[in-house]
């Protein structure tokens, strides 16, 4: 019996069991941030530099300052002391430095456009939300206001009360002229002076 509970032990010593398990991670738990070896930032900070960049670019006031600076570089280099020129013609640093600015300045404006797009495309999925919403509302109170129209059309108004009021007053007015002419009363009729409960000679 005692080989046999020794045996046991092993197995459950050499058995994997909670505690020696390597540890998993959580689904409630977000993971730790890795290591980059790439500077981050923030892409919306750099979509605003690039919008205002694109915007100062469009501008007059970037043509003019770009034309001053272009012009005072070639007559430096072209009228002032040979120790103290730093590009001389044909200029190729100044060749080298609008290719780049150009360089740059094309990525920026067409990133300051793809965010323009952006924004157009939600504004328009807004403005054709509010459309909707707008045509919904407008079917709804056209619907309200035909069964407004349909519910007083079934409504005794004003006017047609006083058009039956003065009819039933010439009809009762033409049977009392009639009873006069004829000489006789309608039974249930009583003269003006007299009334139904009287008797003749109670006076």
């Amino acid at each position: 019996m005692a080989p046999e509970r020794e045996g046991t032990r092993e197995r459950v010593a050499s058995g994997a069991t909670a505690t020696t398990r390597a540890p998993r991670a959580r689904l409630d738990q977000p993971r730790p941030p890795r290591r980059r070896f790439l500077p981050e930032w923030d892409p919306e900070a750099f979509g605003r530099l690039s919008e205002r960049i694109a915007r100062f670019i469009g501008t007059g006031r970037f043509l003019v300052w770009m034309t001053v600076v272009i012009v005072v570089w070639v007559l430096w280099n072209i009228a002032a002391p040979r120790d103290l020129r730093w590009d001389e013609y044909p200029f190729i640093f100044l060749t080298l430095v609008l290719s780049l600015q150009a360089s740059y300045a094309a990525p920026l404006i067409l990133l300051a456009q793809n965010r323009q797009d952006d924004r157009d495309r939600v504004n328009l999925e807004q403005d054709r939300k509010q459309n909707e919403r707008s045509i919904a509302d407008t079917e709804y109170l056209t619907r309200e206001i035909a069964a407004l129209r349909i519910g007083l059309g079934e409504v005794a108004t004003r006017d047609w009360m006083r058009s039956e009021l003065q009819d039933l007053t010439k009809e009762l007015e033409q049977r009392h002229n009639g009873q006069r002419h004829n000489g006789h009363r309608e039974p249930g009729v009583f003269p003006a002076d007299r009334s139904p409960g009287r008797d003749v000679d109670d006076r």
